[in-house]
């Protein structure tokens, strides 16, 4: 089988490629250069893109012994991911970048162009797994639940899995650096990149400012008293605590949480945890692992991606999924994804929209 390898110049892409090349699969590796300007996106062992990374990913592929491309996606990254994460923001929503990434980029524009070069498959170094079934193939959660991204590949379709491979969904990360190690990779101790990619310092409202500029506002509380200002809501995401800057504290003494974010009349509105309690969610633009459910489901979802799963009530609505938690949850932030699973088998995902708050915390 040919085999494309998604290689980004870390130890886990490295990795996988090995592992496709001894077995015995034709493979070619390619590393995708995402950035306008190569130094932008890293700043230490932050962030991504770099030149040095394209080095390093053309030196595990000669030690692997296996072609290597750099294909430039820079516009596409930028147009696709960076924008849509502004923009997300810019509307008072919390957008998750990887996913996008692995949507709009990994899993549509490599994948496309991969199979009209005549490669059967696209293969990455993402902790997670892929299961053939009589009824189709399934994807998984990886066997290290600490470093499972399965949460981040709920947008693959039934059809992008079938030109998938994941070979590092049953093997814990340390078992991974010391077989990069063994094969004699230089990557093996390379630190893992950390935060948004794109995002180098980790400095996400200093990002979002420089992109979006100041927009002061008001931080009020739920019954529109004046309790602070600020210089943009982007600055601010749903159940935030830290950075709020309210020099007037709570009456019961406790902390505040951000309950909304209003873009349009520029206002942060803040309350207590138990104000942040949701009973339920609605969302849009599905996108299913398998076929799409008619019925409706129990199922467990994961609001986050380093979140825990919460028990729901799942059906869908026309184009919409509505969401019922078995429990009232709190933190749960429209432009995020909920994914939904069935054990450890991705069900789907969705984009959440609007959230259900419980009635007696109003």
């Amino acid at each position: 089988m040919r085999v494309l390898a998604a290689m980004s110049g870390g130890v886990d892409s490295a990795v996988a490629a090995a592992r496709m090349a001894e077995a015995g699969h034709d493979v070619t590796g390619v590393h995708l250069a995402l950035s306008r300007n190569p130094q932008s996106y890293r700043s230490g062992a932050r962030g991504c893109c770099t030149i040095e990374d394209s080095r390093d990913a053309r030196r595990a592929a000669d030690v692997i012994g296996i072609p290597f491309y750099v294909w430039d996606l820079a516009e596409r990254f930028h147009a696709d991911v960076v924008e849509d994460f502004v923009n997300e923001y810019a509307a008072g929503r919390t957008p998750n970048p990887c996913l996008r990434c692995n949507e709009k980029v990994k899993f549509s524009a490599v994948l496309d162009r991969a199979l009209a070069l005549g490669f059967d498959a696209v293969a990455t170094g993402h902790y997670a797994r892929i299961v053939d079934t009589a009824s189709g193939r399934e994807l998984h959660r990886a066997v290290d639940p600490a470093k499972d991204q399965s949460y981040v590949l709920g947008v693959l379709t039934q059809e992008q899995l079938a030109h998938a491979f994941f070979p590092l969904g049953d093997t814990v990360k340390t078992e991974v650096r010391a077989e990069a190690k063994r094969r004699g990779l230089s990557v093996a101790a390379k630190p893992d990149s950390h935060d948004i990619c794109f995002i180098a310092d980790g400095n996400t409202p200093g990002f979002l400012s420089a992109q979006l500029g100041e927009a002061p506002g008001d931080i009020v509380d739920a019954q529109g008293n004046k309790l602070g200002s600020h210089q943009g809501t982007h600055g601010f995401t749903i159940g935030q605590r830290k950075g709020l800057k309210i020099g007037t504290p709570a009456a019961d003494g406790k902390p505040r949480f951000v309950l909304d974010i209003s873009p349009v009349d520029r206002t942060v509105t803040v309350g207590s945890r138990e104000e942040l309690a949701v009973e339920g969610l609605t969302a849009s633009k599905p996108r299913w692992c398998g076929p799409a459910p008619t019925d409706r489901m129990t199922a467990k979802a994961q609001l986050r991606a380093h979140g825990d799963e919460v028990s729901v009530t799942a059906w869908l609505d026309g184009d919409q999924v509505q969401v019922e938690f078995t429990e009232p949850t709190s933190a749960v932030a429209p432009g995020q994804a909920v994914v939904l699973y069935d054990g450890t088998r991705v069900i789907g995902s969705a984009t959440i929209d609007t959230v259900q708050r419980v009635t007696a915390a109003v």
